[in-house]
């Protein structure tokens, strides 16, 4: 295979990205969505015990991550899981990881927009979140490459930005170690859920999965890109997770809408907290590129094999990006942007996304070890875990993302009726 893809004639993508731009691109998904969206939940489910939850919603993050890397070399194609669960476990299983990824994607893209709004103009946040869903969608639809650029820019001014908070927090005189204790308020029931919703965060590895057909030597790049990106974003919200909790507190920081902004202030620099706000922004809006770029892959590999309409498996001759999947994906991200809240989102973003992980870790069990099967330990693990954190959510997310995965099966199930017909 050449270094550069070229587009061929049966409507494939280019491959244009090295292992820096997927590492970014999965570095802008996770970091923008997990320390400025998710963060204050966790801290109201787990109390003291956020760190532990952090730390548990990592251990699955790695089985994940470990999964979806070994399976994006062996399947370098469009669709991730999707691709995966069909090839390895049959259509069905396919088909619902597609279903789950999508429909929870398309929460998170609304999560993320809603708190671009939040920051940037809190008194205007619907209108704002659809303006960036426009906006990003119509980046996107001009080439991935341009998006990987954007992404590495985004990604140095956040990682800058958290730099700051927790350099601030950490010097300012009011970080306590004390605070950071675990006490009786962590409850088993609250670490878990907690760790369910930061998974939320953690789940910006799926971008690079999902980038298969558009990465250059994807058996070499993709499982080098997925964990260097998991490491990365791990390390930064351990540190800004400890600094913010040692100056907050857990209670202070359970009830904060912006806990980064009102730490730097209780730590004595409150000139940093409009750069803070700024950089929530700028993290969303990161997390946004990237959730576009992976959802919409998703649906042309699903339109591809006719589980959704045919048109949405259309490239675009001259950008070579699957542009009536970005439109589609865009416009259903503008609507849930103009009507949903915010946190119930995210709750039921991460029951989606677990089970599309849990299929993942099924997928990678298959594998033999010469198609580079993982340690069995690690897939099983995955499973297990994607199980217990997704129902340890809220019970809102429980029943809905039930009930959207059923609404899936059924029609997975009608489709295949009238096919027989």
């Amino acid at each position: 295979m050449s270094a550069v893809g070229t587009q061929a004639d049966g409507g494939e993508l280019k491959r244009r990205l090295g292992v820096s731009d997927a590492v970014l691109i999965g570095l802008g998904s996770m970091i923008g969505a997990g320390i400025f969206a998710a963060l204050a939940p966790a801290a109201r489910a787990a109390g003291s015990g956020l760190l532990l939850g952090l730390a548990l919603a990592a251990v699955v993050a790695y089985c994940n991550a470990t999964s979806s890397a070994r399976l994006a070399a062996r399947y370098p194609a469009s669709g991730g899981t999707y691709v995966y669960g069909r090839e390895r476990l049959g259509d069905f299983w396919g088909y619902l990881a597609g279903w789950a990824f999508i429909v929870g994607k398309t929460a998170s893209c609304a999560a993320m927009t809603l708190t671009v709004g939040a920051y940037a103009w809190p008194g205007q946040a619907h209108a704002v979140a659809v303006a960036a869903v426009v906006a990003l969608t119509a980046l996107n639809y001009t080439g991935v490459h341009k998006s990987a650029r954007l992404t590495r820019v985004i990604v140095a001014v956040v990682l800058a930005v958290l730099a700051a908070v927790v350099t601030a927090c950490l010097s300012g005189g009011t970080a306590e170690a004390a605070r950071l204790d675990i006490g009786a308020d962590a409850t088993a029931g609250g670490v878990l859920q907690a760790a369910g919703l930061l998974f939320f965060a953690f789940a910006g590895y799926a971008r690079i999965a999902t980038l298969g057909e558009e990465v250059r030597d994807p058996a070499r790049t993709i499982p080098r890109a997925i964990p260097i990106a998991l490491a990365i974003t791990l390390v930064v919200y351990a540190c800004v997770a400890v600094a913010v909790l040692a100056v907050l507190g857990p209670d202070r920081l359970a009830h904060s809408t912006q806990p980064l902004a009102e730490a730097v202030r209780a730590a004595g620099v409150p000139a940093l907290a409009p750069v803070v706000r700024v950089g929530a922004a700028v993290a969303a809006l990161g997390s946004l590129l990237a959730l576009i770029l992976g959802v919409s892959r998703t649906t042309l590999a699903m339109a591809r094999d006719r589980h959704l309409p045919r048109t949405l498996a259309a490239v675009h001759p001259r950008f070579a990006v699957p542009h009536h999947a970005e439109l589609a994906v865009g416009a259903v991200g503008a609507i849930a942007a103009a009507t949903v809240d915010v946190r119930g989102a995210i709750g039921f973003s991460s029951f989606g996304v677990l089970a599309y992980y849990a299929i993942a870790n099924a997928a990678a069990f298959t594998l033999t070890p010469d198609e580079g099967r993982p340690p069995r330990a690690v897939p099983v693990l995955g499973l297990a875990g994607c199980a217990v954190l997704a129902f340890a959510l809220p019970l809102t997310s429980v029943i809905s993302g039930s009930a959207v995965l059923a609404v899936g099966a059924a029609v997975y199930g009608a489709r295949k009726n009238r096919a027989r017909a």
